[in-house]
């Protein structure tokens, strides 16, 4: 299935136009014309089956005939706050990937030891929005805008929220001890370096569980992605 992606198309959606950019892709690359059907999620749930009107490759229109409901496959929240790592491409790679296995939620915090602190918002979105075409996803994950640890450790988190850190006192393994199938869970991972001494402090204050990866010292988008991966398995 060759899938799309459009927000704006909702259950009340009659008729579509795709910009430039995917009018050329449709009409020149694909060579789809007249009467072919598109499929088209919104990254809500949705699944839409569209037919070309108006072949063009500067303005490609088409009419919704169909829709359905396409719930997401797995019944558990999941939401990673993590470092952005110095190099833009194993963030991404990390992105790409956990969209792929299952997640709902992302936002980039900034800590102490962070070596990258301005990020490309636009460029995540569009990493996550290819991960969930390629893999037949019909949600999107919620990308939030970068925000300090300390801004974000002060707020309510709904279900359980962990830390992920290398110091002793992560004592409690992810697998066995702490995530339950079908909950809500924030995870924390740390930047190269890992999280200071005070920050771990702070988290812990506030409640959140201490867990290990596991022996090994993992690279930041490599603890994120085996979190995203524990927690998939927890839920099969």
């Amino acid at each position: 299935m060759q899938l799309f992606y459009n927000s704006e198309i909702s259950t009340e959606t009659k008729q579509i136009t795709f910009d430039k950019i995917e009018s050329k892709h449709i009409v020149r690359v694909l060579r789809k014309k007249e009467n072919d059907v598109l499929k088209i999620t919104n990254g809500k749930g949705f699944l839409f089956d569209v037919k070309i009107s108006f072949a063009n490759d500067k303005k490609c229109l088409a009419e919704v005939i169909k829709y359905e409901e396409k719930p997401k496959p797995w019944q558990y929240y999941l939401h990673i706050a993590i470092a952005p790592t110095k190099l833009n491409d194993r963030i991404e790679w990390f992105l790409e990937k956990a969209t792929e296995i299952g997640i709902d939620e992302i936002t980039p915090i900034i800590c102490s030891n962070s070596e990258r602190r301005i990020v490309k918002l636009e460029r995540f979105e569009k990493i996550i929005q290819s991960a969930m075409k390629q893999s037949l996803k019909f949600t999107l994950p919620k990308l939030n805008a970068p925000i300090k640890l300390k801004d974000f450790i002060n707020q309510d988190f709904e279900g359980q929220a962990c830390i992920a850190h290398c110091e002793p006192q992560a004592n409690k393994n992810l697998l066995q001890s702490v995530v339950k199938p079908a909950q809500k869970t924030t995870l924390l991972i740390g930047p190269e370096g890992d999280f200071s001494s005070e920050e771990i402090k702070k988290c812990l204050e506030k409640n959140m569980i201490p867990i290990s990866l596991g022996e090994s010292r993992l690279r930041t988008e490599t603890a994120g992605l085996v979190a995203v991966n524990i927690v998939s398995f927890i839920n099969q």
